[in-house]
């Protein structure tokens, strides 16, 4: 029972490429408020015990303040309430609007420049080409809202008498710009623009061309069913894949202006983590990487494919 095509006539009030990124946005916002506690308990995770010698290899488990996903989050709502793992929302539903907006909004018209007009027989060559096109120009445009995010939610409990880092969003540009100058809010753009081309190529290439496979094996038929199972396969694939790098990005975006830096460079992140930490430290925080990317990618494409539908434009 293999898929067939239909027909859609043109969407209302807008075309076909605005609609998509309307509902890309639309979708990812969503995704980005629910997941966001997911996101705070990750960055976390991912920045403790930093280049520490006790943190190599099976060794970093014994040595943890958060001590894994669950007890991470009961930790940090004990230390700073259930407000704690909100930390950085704001900054999150923004990027996402902006960022995510920009990457799958634009997935579709960049596979179609490259000749990709059948979406059931494309390459996977070219959406992993066009996922990794449209991630990295998406990121580069969005960094500094990506870097104010990652320094509100970094922040854990203060000892007393120590003020916030950051009071808001507001705040957090108004201080990196104080403080490190206008550069400052490109901090960590280099692994940010990296990142988020793997997560872009795995995650959307992933979605797509598991979905495709499936409907041309006639395993299922399209709808809210299938939807979820392509995109929790392309959860797990974007978080096997982005993690290392996701770590990385982590650790340069939240280097404090008024200490000495640790890292002079992404290369160089990479390789005082790989000396301190090995392997095992590159996937700090998997499992809430993991757990946010799976429930944000099942989401984002069950809104989005849901909305799409509602509007009359074809599936992806």
């Amino acid at each position: 029972m293999k898929s067939s095509p239909e027909t859609y006539s043109d969407p209302p009030w807008l075309s076909v490429t605005t609609w998509r990124y309307v509902l890309s946005g639309t979708s990812c916002m969503t995704a980005g408020a629910i997941t966001n506690p997911i996101d705070v308990i990750k960055i976390r995770l991912q920045l403790e015990n930093e280049l520490s010698a006790t943190s190599r290899g099976m060794q970093m488990f014994k040595t943890r303040y958060y001590r894994g996903f669950l007890k991470g989050m009961i930790q940090i709502a004990k230390d700073e309430g259930f407000r704690g793992l909100c930390k950085g929302m704001f900054a999150s539903v923004i990027r996402e609007g902006s960022y995510s907006t920009l990457r799958i909004g634009s997935y579709e018209p960049l596979k179609q420049l490259m000749g990709a007009h059948d979406v059931a027989h494309t390459p996977l060559w070219k959406k992993v080409l066009a996922g990794a096109i449209s991630g990295s120009m998406a990121s580069l445009l969005t960094s500094p809202i990506d870097l104010v995010k990652v320094r509100l939610q970094a922040e854990g409990k203060l000892a007393a008498g120590q003020s916030k880092r950051h009071a808001n969003s507001f705040a957090a540009v108004r201080d990196i710009v104080r403080q490190e100058g206008p550069r400052g809010l490109l901090t960590g753009m280099s692994p940010t623009v990296q990142r988020g081309g793997i997560v872009t190529a795995a995650q959307l290439s992933s979605y797509d061309h598991t979905k495709h496979t499936i409907l041309n094996l006639g395993l299922m038929k399209e709808g809210p069913s299938l939807h979820v199972v392509s995109s929790m396969i392309a959860g797990f694939v974007c978080a096997c894949f982005t993690s290392p790098v996701d770590v990385v990005k982590t650790r340069m975006m939240n280097q404090h202006k008024d200490k000495k830096k640790i890292y002079t460079s992404t290369f160089n992140c990479f390789v005082k983590t790989w000396r301190a930490e090995g392997v095992a430290g590159f996937y700090k925080g998997f499992i809430p990487n993991w757990m946010r990317i799976g429930p944000h990618t099942i989401i984002t494409f069950f809104l989005f494919e849901q909305l799409r539908r509602i509007v009359g434009i074809a599936p992806i």
